[in-house]
């Protein structure tokens, strides 16, 4: 099962390596992690998705995040309850007989060409990660030549209150 765990820590240099050689030393598995400054500039929020096949693993993983002394709090986010993303930059072949197919496919993943060579485009597309690896499912037969991708970053949905 995945997880998804929301890291805020003291934004100081080194906090990331000590939250992941947790992970290291524990034996699990990153799939992905993001960091970057939260709301308050004196904060990171760390994004961290995990394969856990145990909620208790998730439990023991948030427990000792907490021992972390940098570490100001910890959330797993339920899937269902939280809006995810990715950012994806793609290098595709594009010669001027295939051009026009991959415009199209950007187009309907509502994508983005953000450079253009005689011989490549770079394509940006953001979105979940189905439509993500999607996309490049369609964009193999083109030829990929370097894939860069951000590792997912997720937030809780804002809560709809009922009026009264």
């Amino acid at each position: 099962m995945r997880h998804i765990i929301s890291t805020l820590v003291v934004n100081h240099p080194g906090v990331m390596i000590r939250v992941a050689g947790l992970f290291s030393r524990r034996g699990y598995n990153i799939e992905s992690i993001a960091v970057g400054k939260s709301e308050d500039p004196s904060l990171a929020r760390i994004i961290i998705v995990v394969e856990a096949e145990d909620d208790r693993i998730v439990e023991q993983i948030e427990k000792q995040l907490y021992k972390l002394i940098d570490v100001v709090k910890v959330n797993d986010l339920p899937v269902e309850e939280s809006v995810e993303r990715e950012l994806a930059l793609i290098k595709v072949n594009a010669g001027s007989q295939n051009r026009a197919e991959i415009m199209q496919i950007v187009d309907i993943f509502r994508a983005k060409i953000v450079d253009v060579s005689s011989r490549a485009v770079i394509i940006e597309i953001t979105g979940s990660v189905a439509k993500v690896e999607a996309f490049i499912g369609l964009l193999k037969p083109y030829g990929i030549r370097e894939i860069v991708r951000t590792g997912q970053i997720a937030m809780l949905r804002t809560q709809k209150k009922e009026k009264v």
